[in-house]
């Protein structure tokens, strides 16, 4: 309808053209510098009435089929408006309108016009379209580019744990979790990807996921789906997705209920713990007792008594029963630093004690993977698995010590037999596996730590875009939590949960309180620092005393001095340094009027009377 709207436009506009009798052409000096081109632009001629044409057709001001047809003094229309149609085969569907007054829209511009403009996105509608396939679903732009054959897509035929991958009897068709997140992230592609899936295995036992990477590399396959880990070797061969899960190497193996025994009490604390523990008991109590011995009568006595006070004053802070009361500033700030941290010390024992007696403790004589290395018992592992290079290649285990199991119960039956009946001592296989294997079996249990950290992910040739872009789409697969939903679908089961059972306990170490201890000690050694100062400053003036009214100096004599000074009650030696003061002035008062006396003696002459002469 538009082109039928401008060709009347331009005949219009000829018409009058003809009747002005003015149609020439002439050549355009612009083109002649082109002459000698291969497209002989120069041989084109110009429309002399250009300008006048152009000026006809502004000046048009009618009614057509579409409606007013006039333009502005900028040479636009005034209100365009076009129809949007969606062409279905042979026919079309109008599904709306646009105007540049209203943009889209389903209702006509003309009953719009008498409105105020609104351009909101809210307002810009359009019909339903029905897409290329009688659809209403839009498509994703443009189909990936594989020579229009579909991309031959592996996917290993496992003959366990099939709620990962597994093949539909009967059919060529997969499911399990694997498929359903490629399947998702595929769709959220903006592109099509046209791909069959191809079983690789022979159905009895699980195939080797680095001989399906291989087989990307040699072109046998154009990508592989599945419970591939994302391992070294893997890596050096074909390009990974992002991992959809998490995994790793982790060894299961058989638990035991632990019963309480009778020294339950005393595995909150390992060995060392304890030792420390006590060993400041006495510290603290030793540096109490040498701040207090000189102020306090409680600190006080024959040797036995003071030994007895040290040791039950120490251990008595456990409970806070102490019952000697401090009296020094020195003493009493020890005392508040290491309160403290015997409360620290009591609330984890007590927490960690209710811990392991309330809470059923399982243990097993394989810690994890260095025992396992160590010992010299058999160790399973999933048939197809890299586990099994890893512990050869990696962790030196002999491969006379390894046993391919196959399915869930093999492992069950393995391990329950044990190494002394022709079983295993431990599995080591993925984490994603074994949390499967162990939902319903709670006789077994994850020893150790997990010694391996990797992923699964789609396997893609060197530099392949898809790689990438399924790598963006399995990350907003996470972010809007399709991801989870789809791991709660299949993998999420009843699982047997011991509630409130730990493996093995949980004991304190020396290295959760180090920090407390060294508090404790520093203020100690402060406070012993301080009182030395303190005791050297008083012997000095004592000494000082001594030496004067014994006239003794020597060094052994000072050394004897200062240990009975140190041993002596700070009151007496303050009394005694008094009286020899006294003593002392006293001493000097009297030696000085004796020395007056004499001096008067002296000085006056005796008495000569003239009648003592005469008599003589």
């Amino acid at each position: 309808m538009l082109m039928t709207q401008y060709g009347y436009l331009l005949m219009q506009s000829m018409h009058f053209l003809i009747k002005g009798g003015n149609i020439s052409f002439s050549n355009d000096s612009r083109l002649a510098a082109l002459r000698g081109g291969s497209l002989h632009l120069d041989a084109l001629n110009i429309f002399n009435g250009g300008n006048l044409l152009r000026q006809n057709i502004l000046q048009v001001n009618m009614t057509g089929v579409t409606g007013k047809v006039k333009f502005n003094p900028d040479g636009n229309l005034i209100h365009p408006a076009y129809d949007i149609i969606n062409v279905i085969g042979n026919g079309i569907r109008r599904i709306g309108y646009w105007s540049n007054y209203s943009g889209l829209s389903v209702v006509p511009p003309e009953t719009l016009y008498s409105r105020p403009p609104n351009r909101s996105s809210s307002s810009q509608k359009l019909h339903g379209v029905i897409w290329p396939g009688q659809t209403a679903q839009k498509p994703r732009g443009w189909v990936y580019p594989e020579n229009g054959r579909h991309l031959r897509i592996a996917v290993p035929s496992r003959v366990s744990y099939c709620e990962f991958v597994s093949q539909v009897p009967g059919t060529d068709k997969f499911a399990g979790y694997c498929i359903d997140v490629f399947t998702a992230a595929i769709n959220l592609l903006p592109y099509a990807v046209p791909y069959k899936l191809i079983p690789y295995g022979d159905g009895v036992n699980n195939p080797s996921c680095t001989e399906l990477v291989r087989l990307i590399t040699a072109g046998v396959y154009d990508a592989a789906i599945g419970d591939i880990a994302i391992i070294t070797n893997r890596t050096k061969m074909v390009d990974f997705t992002q991992p959809y899960i998490e995994s790793g190497l982790v060894v299961v193996a058989p638990v035991k209920k632990r019963n309480s025994s009778a020294w339950a009490f005393l595995q909150p604390f390992t060995g060392q713990m304890w030792s420390v523990t006590a060993l400041f008991f006495i510290i603290v109590g030793a540096v109490v007792w040498i701040l207090e011995h000189r102020l306090n009568d409680d600190f006080r006595g024959p040797p036995r008594r003071q030994l007895i006070t040290i040791l039950w004053f120490s251990f008595s802070t456990w409970f806070f029963a102490h019952r000697e009361n401090t009296i020094s500033t020195l003493g009493r700030f020890v005392l508040f630093i290491w309160l403290f941290v015997v409360l620290i010390i009591n609330s984890s024992y007590t927490a960690s004690l209710t811990s392991i007696l309330t809470v059923q403790q399982i243990f097993s004589p394989i810690e994890g993977i260095e025992s396992l290395i160590s010992s010299k018992d058999p160790i399973g592992y999933q048939q197809g698995s890299f586990a099994r290079d890893y512990l050869v290649n990696e962790l030196g285990i002999h491969e006379s010590r390894l046993v391919s199991l196959k399915m869930p119960e093999d492992y069950a039956k393995a391990l329950k037999d044990g190494p002394h009946r022709g079983g295993v001592a431990a599995v080591v296989d993925e984490r994603a596996y074994i949390e499967l294997f162990l939902s319903a079996r709670c006789e077994f249990s994850i020893v150790g730590q997990q010694f391996t950290k990797n992923g699964w992910g789609f396997a893609f040739p060197r530099d392949s875009p898809l790689a990438v872009d399924l790598s963006t789409a399995i990350l907003k697969l996470s972010e809007n939590g399709d991801l989870q939903r789809i791991h709660d679908k299949w993998l999420m089961r009843s699982a047997c949960s011991l509630q409130g059972t730990k493996l093995e306990v949980d004991r304190l170490d020396l290295k959760s309180f180090w920090g407390l201890y060294l508090m404790c000690g520093i203020a100690c050694l402060f406070a012993l620092f301080i009182n030395v100062l303190q005791m050297v400053r008083q012997f000095s003036q004592y000494n000082s005393l001594e030496v004067a009214s014994s006239g003794r100096s020597s060094t052994s004599a000072r050394l004897q001095t200062f240990l009975s000074f140190a041993d002596e009650k700070e009151q007496e030696v303050k009394s005694r340094s008094k009286r020899r003061r006294l003593e002392m002035a006293s001493y000097r008062n009297e030696t000085m009027d004796g020395y007056s006396s004499k001096r008067q003696d002296i000085e006056s002459p005796p008495d000569e009377s003239p009648h003592a002469s005469n008599e003589a």
